[in-house]
């Protein structure tokens, strides 16, 4: 007698959910559009009622997954019981086939309706589980109820389509319910008949339980979600109470009144966003003084040589020897003017990310070429102090410009034939390289070292020096300066008297040439 049986396996699908959320446009977005006759202004949502739906949607979609995962995880266990439980019936059933006897005889078993009816009576199966055997169409079963409204044995069309398939196991949906059934056939030999053993469960009352959890799940996700409503309406009032406050202050602040300032409270988020409103609001002040400051002192520089043109052209006489002089101080005071515009303008480029443009340079080659360059700038003994070896990143145009500024400026405050010294170093211990210019001038008094380095700004002992500019040189030198990352510009005393200009630049690893790149 042989037995044919297959094990059944139970899969589970989750389906996944996507969430759109609107974007939001600006308040200035939604002006210009009402002022250019657009589109209809869209409502205006507090970041209070923003901050309570995002909260909402969060939960909503925790809660949806834990109740949803809880309703998968369920089920799945539903299945695999369901499914251990038709291999385990199965089993023992191939196993009763291969090793059982008959008790009238205490032989195996030679035919199908007996050894069914046997082996029948002595299981005893679950309340949802039917146990069967059919035989030339005739059913052979247990004797308890099935609690269903159409038990398989009474479903003679249903059991046809079980016993009559080539599959061993499957699932059968009916109006009544889904039927779980696994099927194992037997053939007695002989010519005596075949037959069937199906074990079929009644599967709606296992289901039932985890959509049971699934809806008392939802119902408590409902009171969370309500609770959350009313707690989160709550806390993001008191959390954005301190913004709406600096949202009035900076509403009340003008050009005229930067005075106002946010009280700080606490030691959280909201009070560090108090502080740094209340920094920004520094330099804010601190901008429109020296922006009032810068606008004054512009003024003053360009309307004297104004002023010396226009006197010259007012009092030029007819005289070939007035005319040429007239004409020579005009242009030497329009020349002035032009540099001070290029200056300023050079100053507002430095604001630009593209002011410098870092590349590798040779740092002996670029020392050398600002010595040449200083050395034409007048009659002066100047001296190659030192020069440092290898490679840098940096833009060697702009501290070209720089050194070559310091040189002129050395130029300015020194006499004839006075040592002026140029030269470059490094320092391993801090990682930097150093660019000096130094000379033995009057040298530059404590109060106006910092001074020096503003926009129009001179020191004391320098105003009366012949030749001085407009006070722009040294604010260039600076603004390149610090265009490199953590680049500064210092003044140092010099030893006999002087002063010594320092460029402190970063020292970076220079790029690798192309084809050791591509050799690597």
């Amino acid at each position: 007698m042989t037995v044919a049986r297959k094990r059944t396996t139970a899969t589970t699908t989750a389906a996944g959910t996507t969430a759109t959320t609107p974007a939001a446009g600006t308040t200035a977005a939604r002006t210009a559009e009402s002022a250019a006759g657009g589109p209809a202004r869209r409502p205006w949502i507090s970041a209070r009622v923003r901050i309570l739906l995002w909260l909402l949607a969060v939960m909503a979609v925790a809660l949806g997954t834990v109740a949803t995962t809880t309703r998968s995880i369920l089920v799945r266990d539903v299945e695999q019981r369901v499914t251990r439980l038709l291999e385990q019936e199965t089993g023992e059933f191939a196993n009763f086939v291969e090793r059982g006897q008959d008790p009238r005889t205490g032989r195996p078993f030679t035919e199908a309706r007996r050894l069914l009816k046997v082996f029948l009576e002595r299981q005893y199966s679950d309340p949802d589980e039917e146990l069967l055997g059919v035989v030339r169409g005739k059913v052979i079963r247990q004797s308890r109820d099935i609690p269903s409204a159409l038990p398989l044995y009474q479903d003679r069309a249903a059991l046809r389509r079980i016993t009559s398939g080539e599959r061993r196991s499957g699932v059968l949906h009916r109006p009544q319910g889904e039927v779980r059934w696994a099927r194992v056939a037997i053939e007695p030999g002989g010519g005596s008949p075949s037959g069937t053993f199906v074990v079929a469960i009644h599967a709606d009352r296992e289901q039932a339980g985890p959509e049971t959890v699934f809806r008392i799940l939802l119902a408590i996700s409902g009171v969370a979600l309500l609770l959350t409503c009313g707690i989160g309406w709550a806390v993001a009032g008191r959390i954005l109470a301190p913004v709406r406050l600096v949202r009035t202050t900076a509403a009340q602040l003008t050009e005229q009144d930067l005075t106002r300032r946010i009280p700080v409270r606490g030691r959280d988020d909201i009070s560090a966003l108090a502080e740094t409103f209340n920094a920004m609001l520094d330099r804010l002040e601190r901008a429109f003084a020296a922006q009032r400051q810068f606008v004054d002192d512009a003024g003053h520089e360009l309307r004297t040589p104004i002023t010396i043109v226009r006197g010259h052209l007012e009092l030029m006489g007819d005289g070939p020897r007035e005319r040429e002089e007239t004409v020579r101080v005009v242009t030497d005071e329009l020349d002035r003017m032009s540099r001070i515009v290029e200056d300023l303008l050079l100053l507002a480029k430095a604001e630009r990310p593209d002011f410098v443009t870092p590349e590798p340079v040779e740092l002996a080659e670029l020392t050398a070429d600002v010595f040449v360059k200083a050395r034409a700038l007048g009659e002066r003994a100047w001296q190659l102090a030192e020069v440092a070896e290898g490679t840098v990143r940096l833009d060697p145009q702009r501290v070209t410009q720089a050194m070559v500024q310091l040189a002129q400026n050395a130029v300015q405050h020194t006499a004839r034939g006075t040592a002026v010294r140029i030269g470059s170093r490094r320092c391993p211990t801090r990682r930097t390289v150093e660019l000096y210019v130094a000379d033995s001038g009057p040298g530059v008094g404590g109060a106006d070292a910092e001074l020096i380095f503003e926009r129009f700004r001179r020191g004391t002992a320098r105003r009366g020096s012949r030749g001085s500019g407009a006070g722009l040189g040294l604010a260039i030198v600076k603004a390149i300066a610090e265009g490199h990352p953590s680049g500064r510009v210092e003044l140092r005393t010099t030893t006999g008297g002087g002063a010594t200009f320092v460029l402190v630049l970063p020292e970076a690893v220079p790029d690798r040439p192309k084809q050791e790149e591509e050799e690597r």
